[in-house]
């Protein structure tokens, strides 16, 4: 073990085990504490459902009056800053999502983790830190959980603890609410990037080389069968969206995903979203459903956000049928992990095929598999471009074309690798050719 290593490891074991508690401090917390105090009088002079059909912007204008009334009657004196962050609480507090706002509109700022009224944590470049937001108790984080699922039709409450939701920038959003969870409310919000990453962005950040990124191009570009697989976090979704920059605009494309966060860069897009079942636990639709009725609606490609079951069949099935050039994410850890994972899928479904017909079915559909991973130190990186050649006997057959190597770490904890080509003729040359672009391909791979 290089030294410092076990230092750490004790400063680990020494540590206390404490838990932060995210106590907004200075000004912050001033305003805050004025906030409390101001809210309930405005609250009684104004009418919260009429509020509900401004903008922010002209509830700032009809709130300015009012906010100054009730601070000479609280008799509280704010200079022109303190008055400004005041205003914009109060309206993020009947508007947005309270203190949410701030981080959400904070752009270096991924994942937003509340656990409970007093503790958030947020992610900022990979690593975790506490954030200065405090909600005034179980009630007021609830109702702002409340708001979220509710504005795309989903709800939380005792019988139904859970939810998946999505805000209207696309971030996806998950909320587990008491008893199920014991601090308190708990909202997962996986922040959606305002500006579409694209592979060269991918590329310039240092998570894929330069020929990596061509193949990857071409092989969005030629309706080649494309799996990402990768860990949670590790970047699928935003694989996708910047392999789907590359899908010919006069391609047909139809997206299907549980809280639909994918934000394709298409003319021709129709994204659909599945349905959780209503209080009588009737009416759901399932991915599957949406698959088996997306092959009637005359797709050019299906691209799935995340196969977790039995759907993984269907989408098999669309990607021989005329379908080519889907797309679909997974959750593994290596690309033949990821071959056996869509093994099981198809057979947690009750279609009674033997196993091998199902690995050749896997075999004949898929043509790339995608790994992503999150490294330690926060970067996130393509690490595996692997091709799904055939059946060999029982086995499927691959072939690595880049891979990712891991080499040193910096004192500061960054790693250090390199994108190496395999120097393989690709197997799927072939598709590449009746597109054109079978010379670019193969010396990208060579």
């Amino acid at each position: 073990m290089p030294v410092g290593a076990m230092d750490r490891l004790n400063n680990r074991m020494n540590a206390s085990g404490e838990q932060g508690s995210s106590k907004a401090e200075g000004f912050e917390a001033s305003v805050h504490r004025i906030k409390e105090q101001v809210l309930p009088r405005l609250l009684e002079r104004v009418d919260p459902e009429a509020a509900a059909t401004l903008g922010k912007d002209e509830l700032a204008e009809e709130f300015r009056p009012i906010i100054s009334e009730v601070l000479t009657e609280l008799k509280i004196n704010l200079n022109r800053r303190e008055q400004f962050a005041l205003e914009k609480v109060l309206v993020d507090e009947l508007l947005g999502l309270g203190p949410l706002e701030e981080l959400l509109a904070d752009p270096a700022v991924s994942d937003i983790m509340v656990n409970g009224p007093d503790q958030t944590f947020v992610e900022r470049k990979g690593k975790l830190e506490l954030a200065q937001i405090q909600f005034r108790d179980e009630e007021h984080l609830f109702q702002i959980a409340q708001r979220i699922v509710n504005k795309v039709g989903r709800r939380v409450d005792q019988t139904t603890p859970l939810a998946d939701a999505r805000l209207q920038d696309g971030s996806r959003v998950n909320v587990i609410i008491p008893p199920l969870s014991l601090r308190g409310t708990a909202i997962s919000i996986r922040k959606f990037s305002e500006k579409p990453i694209t592979l060269d962005m991918m590329r310039g950040y240092g998570s894929m080389s330069e020929k990596m990124a061509t193949c990857l191009k071409i092989a969005g570009a030629c309706r080649m069968n494309i799996v990402i697989s990768g860990g949670t976090g590790s970047g699928k979704t935003t694989m996708l969206n910047a392999l789907s920059k590359m899908i010919d605009p006069g391609e047909r494309v139809i997206t299907i995903e549980d809280a639909a966060e994918l934000r394709l860069q298409q003319p021709h897009w129709l994204p659909l979203e599945t349905r959780p079942p209503n209080l009588e636990g009737q009416g759901a639709i399932t991915i599957r459903d949406l698959v088996i009725n997306a092959l009637r609606m005359r797709p050019d490609r299906i691209i799935l956000g995340e196969i977790r079951g039995q759907e993984c069949f269907d989408l098999l099935a669309a990607m021989n049928t005329g379908h080519d050039g889907s797309m679909a994410t997974l959750h593994s850890n290596s690309p033949r992990e990821c071959l056996a994972r869509m093994e099981n899928m198809v057979m947690m479904g009750d279609i009674k095929i033997p196993k091998e017909a199902i690995s050749r079915q896997i075999a004949d559909s898929v043509d790339l598999i995608v790994q992503v991973k999150r490294l330690r130190d926060g970067s996130r990186r393509t690490t595996n471009i692997t091709e799904v050649i055939g059946m060999e006997g029982e086995v499927i057959v691959t072939q690595e074309l880049f891979k990712f190597e891991y080499l040193d770490e910096t004192p500061d904890g960054k790693i250090i690798g390199e994108y190496r080509s395999m120097g393989l003729r690709p197997y799927t040359l072939e598709k590449a050719k009746q597109f054109g672009f079978d010379q670019p391909y193969l010396e990208a791979c060579l």
